[in-house]
């Protein structure tokens, strides 16, 4: 591993840390020796600060490297602060995969696999990545829009849980609105959460709480109030009723408070994006709009070395196939290791570019006419645009289709030239591409 300066760091010791909750297991070895001291850390911000400042007196304040299998987490937050400690987050399985060649019979426990972390970073650390993290601006973009991911996840599984109710008691109103997450359902249900109570209501007093949200056809309010007037009760059950439209009432309550949380996070993102040195780059690229470009410009970061490749980032994030082989099979699959909210970003951002990008529109017909899977050629088309999204990023250059148009032309026949061009079928990254020698 090599410091800005691109010199080598000379550690004056070794950690290994196997976190857990309450206290982590640790092992310690110097530079100048090498026996391995084991202990315990108390998961206390005091008792971090005390650990980190003996560490300091100890070693002099040279730099000290900290191994441990968290890439994220509290004590990670923890120990970001202190300058003198160097952290290389170990992914779980590589220390699970370490592990089995020494104890092959599954033995473990967490001073043996904090003594393995050091056996790590002693022995192999050139295959270790140093953690650098992101600027803030970008880091807070990044837990953004996680966060908001987790709500709108929420969202989905209350609807779906209020769905089920509805079903049960009180289905016209999945008939009578198309979304049952939407605010005009909650509130109708809150007024109105069984139809025996509907049914009293005035026309009139309906007609005027579909114009209050917005929903301002008149057909279409006089078809519900007609199918309200005509509608049977699902069930007479008062067992049945008055369960379900309480269990409905309060995922009616909980969706109004996980839309409020949407729409705050949605406000924030939209700030820090537009402010984001990377904003204009990323706004360039069709499909892109205020939930994508957040999300983007997360998950390259501002670090231009952090990936050599497009290759690099096709891989990390899933969306480039795994290569198998032993002896004489051999086999592609998609990544079941990868950070999988990356890879649905990358995914999502393939659809959406169908709806404003021609040539991208074109090579997914022209795959799906082949008989290939929608979710395969998503992908297909997800890998083509993190290689351009990649050289754009790079040169910190906003996206051009007729460029990129003209480079296609370029790789077309030159015969009107007076270039022979001989094309051949290449695989790359478990994709099939034609690829142009000429000669």
């Amino acid at each position: 591993m090599r410091d800005g300066n691109d010199g080598e760091i000379e550690f004056a010791a070794y950690i290994g840390i196997d976190w857990a909750d309450q206290k982590h297991a640790c092992a310690l070895q110097s530079s100048t020796e090498s026996g391995v001291v084991q202990g315990e850390l108390i998961h206390k911000p005091e008792a971090v600060e005390a650990w980190a400042a003996d560490l300091y007196r100890q070693f002099g304040g040279r730099p000290i490297a900290i191994a441990l299998e968290q890439s994220r987490g509290s004590l990670l937050f923890m120990l970001l602060k202190y300058e003198h400690l160097v952290l290389f987050p170990v992914h779980p399985s590589t220390l699970v995969n370490y592990r089995k060649g020494f104890r092959p019979s599954g033995a473990k426990n967490d001073p043996s696999d904090a003594t393995l972390l050091v056996d790590l970073l002693v022995r192999h650390r050139e295959r270790l990545r140093r953690l650098h993290p992101d600027s803030e601006q970008t880091r807070t973009l990044q837990f953004l829009v996680e966060g908001r991911r987790k709500f709108v996840h929420e969202k989905v599984r209350y609807s779906n849980r209020l769905t089920a109710y509805l079903k049960m008691y009180f289905p016209q109103v999945l008939d009578w609105f198309f979304a049952v997450d939407s605010a005009i359902v909650g509130d109708f249900l809150l007024r109105w959460p069984t139809l025996e109570k509907l049914q009293k209501a005035r026309p009139d007093t309906l007609r005027a709480f579909f114009r209050q949200h917005n929903s301002c056809k008149s057909d279409s309010i006089e078809r519900r109030v007609q199918e309200i007037r005509d509608a049977v009760p699902a069930t007479h059950d008062t067992a049945v009723i008055r369960s379900c439209c309480k269990a409905a009432l309060s995922f009616a309550r909980m969706l109004r408070e996980v839309r409020a949380a949407i729409r705050s996070y949605d406000q924030d993102l939209e700030k820090l994006t537009r402010e984001h040195p990377d904003f204009a780059l990323i706004d360039s690229l069709p499909g892109v709009g205020p939930v994508l470009a957040p999300r983007l410009i997360a998950a390259l970061g501002t670090q231009r070395d952090r990936y050599q490749s497009a290759s690099e980032l096709q891989c990390y994030s899933g969306i480039a196939p795994v290569l198998a082989s032993s002896g004489k099979q051999y086999w592609v699959h998609w990544r079941w290791a990868c950070p999988k909210f990356l890879r649905q970003t990358f995914q999502e951002w393939a659809v959406h570019s169908l709806a404003s990008c021609a040539w991208a529109k074109d090579y997914y017909e022209q795959q799906r006419a082949k008989g290939k899977p929608a979710n395969t050629v998503v992908r297909a088309l997800a890998y083509k645009w993190i290689r351009i999204l990649f050289r754009c990023w790079k040169d910190r250059t906003p996206y051009c289709e007729s460029t990129y148009l003209q480079g296609l032309e370029r790789c077309q026949p030159l015969a009107r030239k007076g270039v022979l061009v001989k094309t051949r079928w290449k695989t790359s990254a478990g994709f099939r591409k034609i690829d142009a020698a000429t000669s």
